[in-house]
């Protein structure tokens, strides 16, 4: 089955007892045992829950995986599969990452005594250079965030394999409709659901896939140990978000070409990073390895912090707030929120400045977002 056929029933046969066509909320703490031991299959939530199971099956369809697992945030999917680490192995990771990535990286794991090194793995030379015979995994986003710097996936998965390292895909800014990592020789691939995945801003989920079964094993008993597993409402959303997955990333890139395109014209504008856009540094690598390229775009404006605030301010049809991938357009400024827990030495060497502005495109209608962007640049 095609992508879009796979959103809508992949995991999602009809109710078995009643016909429901929608996947039911099974909203219970436990399930009742015919004799000890013996069940239907579920036991308790924590473990597993069919409404999860639906999800999860949905989302290892879409990624063309064997399994998915889901979470109760993107972090809790992150923690789960650092949990793979033991004290002294060590990571390679993209220089450019998430705040939160970076904060779990540096504030909670290497206190575990897991090595981290972070590196521009768009460049494979330094990719390679920084392998160790220590190194266990190799992080990646692709397009990183926020500089949407574009990792050849295939190639750095196929050097992590070489290392014996599990290779490891953030496809947040993606989602499996735009890029399959696992197509590209990955081992798994994370998201934050609370992004495209759900795509209407009203749930926080994590989810990962693999078709790595020995892997995928110990991962799921990570989940049901620790515990971070979403609850049966927040699965039955995120199925209802899937259902126009396809449609929604469609749309969220057309909108994004248009604009970024007006900002690189724009006056006001010192510089635009999109990877649609030809003047993007890894443009060739983006069609290669990606069906669409996303709605995320990052651009300067001409000054600092004051021109930066004076237009985060005047905007109207786009939301001055965190996060991303909903319907409706976000704009940041990472160095003040997204990325405010990456010092600002580092936010500095990455390029993250003052007067950089992330944007989040919605499908709202293009020449009403266009319109916003111009009265808030004059």
């Amino acid at each position: 089955m095609k992508f879009g056929t796979l959103a809508i029933h992949a995991g999602q046969e009809p109710d078995s007892a009643t016909g429901a066509v929608m996947t039911p909320i099974y909203q219970t703490s436990t399930y009742a045992q015919k004799s000890p031991g013996v069940h239907q299959g579920y036991e308790y939530s924590r473990t597993d829950n069919p409404t999860r199971t639906a999800y999860q099956a949905c989302v290892a369809a879409l990624e063309n995986a064997k399994h998915g697992l889901a979470f109760s945030s993107g972090l809790a999917a992150m923690d789960c599969i650092l949990h793979t680490l033991r004290p002294g192995d060590h990571v390679v990771a993209c220089d450019d990452v998430y705040g939160g990535t970076f904060r779990i990286f540096d504030k909670v794991y290497r206190k575990l005594g897991i090595e981290f090194t972070s590196v521009d793995l768009s460049d494979l030379s330094k990719a390679k250079a920084a392998f160790t015979p220590k190194t266990k995994m190799l992080w990646m986003e692709s397009p990183t965030n926020p500089m949407l710097k574009i990792l050849d996936i295939a190639a750095l998965s196929q050097m992590a394999r070489a290392h014996g390292a599990i290779s490891v895909v953030d496809n947040t800014f993606l989602s499996p409709y735009f890029q399959k990592p696992l197509d590209l020789g990955a081992d798994i691939a994370v998201h934050s659901v609370t992004k495209y995945i759900n795509g209407h801003s009203d749930v926080v989920g994590g989810v990962l896939a693999t078709s790595n079964t020995a892997l995928y094993e110990e991962l799921k008993f990570y989940q049901n140990a620790c515990g971070a597993v979403p609850a049966p409402m927040d699965c039955f959303l995120v199925l209802r978000g899937l259902k126009t997955l396809h449609v929604r990333m469609e749309q969220h890139a057309k909108n994004a070409m248009e604009i970024a395109r007006y900002l690189e014209a724009h006056p006001r504008v010192e510089r635009v990073i999109y990877p649609g856009l030809e003047s993007h540094p890894q443009h060739a690598l983006a069609r290669k390895q990606m069906s669409g390229f996303g709605g995320m775009i990052t651009f300067f404006i001409k000054g600092g912090l004051s021109e930066a605030r004076t237009f985060l301010e005047k905007v109207e049809i786009f939301t001055l707030a965190e996060s991303l991938g909903g319907v409706e357009s976000l704009i940041e400024h990472p160095a003040i929120m997204t990325h405010a827990s990456i010092p600002a030495e580092t936010r500095k060497q990455l390029g993250i400045h003052d007067n950089l502005i992330r944007i989040s495109t919605g499908i709202e209608d293009v020449s009403d977002l266009l319109a916003d962007l111009k009265q808030a640049l004059g």
